[in-house]
């Protein structure tokens, strides 16, 4: 019997299930576990070829007959603000983005949990309890941080934290080159932050700060309305079967 070393990734493949996407359609993936000392370089060599991670899963489309899930990443370097996203970050300039470990909190699942009521009260994670919150957090082998967004404090221009009521959070892998923004949720009573468009915008400021080329927002699927707003978000590049392609507009 061959033995197969626990750094070496084995893929498999799901049963069929209805898309979450698009109606009347059925999806499958393609899976690995992110395990083992190589887990991070892995982590990094699968997102470029657009794989997405939960927990310690990685994960990509596999449909058969379908090819509408395209892996998008934002060119950080080269990235326009339009009037709208300047809006967004105006309407923000009182929060701050505090990168910490990710260890889960109470408050973090408390707004979690408003999050999913409001807005994906029929979605696959709709009854997801505070453990199942805590492994979506913990469960990672690779380099994964937590960024808390709070009001700006007395001395956030020094410890770059904030202070006060917890208004949005995202769950972020850092890469070899990029930040990949695994979850993100937000307080769905200010509704008029635009929250989810400033903590992509707080992400591309961090990986330009950080000295890293891109941002990696996950799939952007034609045809789907929750999805549309990846398209904004440009330049950017989307995984072809040719490669990397750039889409200036």
């Amino acid at each position: 019997m061959t033995e197969h070393s626990r750094d070496t990734p084995q893929f498999y493949l799901t049963a069929p299930s209805p898309c979450p996407y698009l109606a009347g359609r059925s999806e499958r993936k393609v899976f690995t576990h992110l395990v083992g000392e190589r887990a991070t370089q892995l982590n990094d060599v699968l997102t470029h070829g657009g794989f997405r991670r939960s927990q310690s899963i990685a994960y990509r489309p596999a449909c058969e007959q379908c090819r509408a899930c395209v892996s998008v990443r934002v060119c950080v370097d080269d990235f326009r603000e339009t009037r709208s996203f300047r809006r967004v970050r105006q309407e923000n300039a009182d929060l701050i983005g505090d990168i910490r470990a990710a260890i889960p909190t109470a408050e973090q699942y408390s707004l979690f949990r408003s999050y999913l009521d409001s807005r994906h009260s029929d979605g696959g994670m709709a009854d997801m309890t505070v453990l199942d919150y805590a492994m979506m957090v913990e469960d990672s082998h690779v380099r994964t941080r937590l960024i808390e967004y709070r009001r700006h404090g007395p001395a956030a221009a020094v410890s770059g934290r904030g202070q006060g009521a917890l208004f949005g959070v995202a769950l972020t892998d850092v890469l070899a080159d990029g930040l990949s923004m695994v979850y993100s949720f937000y307080d769905p009573d200010a509704a008029a932050r635009s929250l989810g468009t400033y903590m992509i915008l707080d992400h591309i400021a961090k990986a330009k700060a950080m000295g890293l080329p891109y941002v990696y927002l996950g799939y952007w699927v034609e045809g789907s309305d929750k999805m549309n707003y990846k398209r904004r978000f440009l330049p950017q590049e989307r995984l072809a079967p040719a490669g990397w392609l750039r889409v200036e507009a």
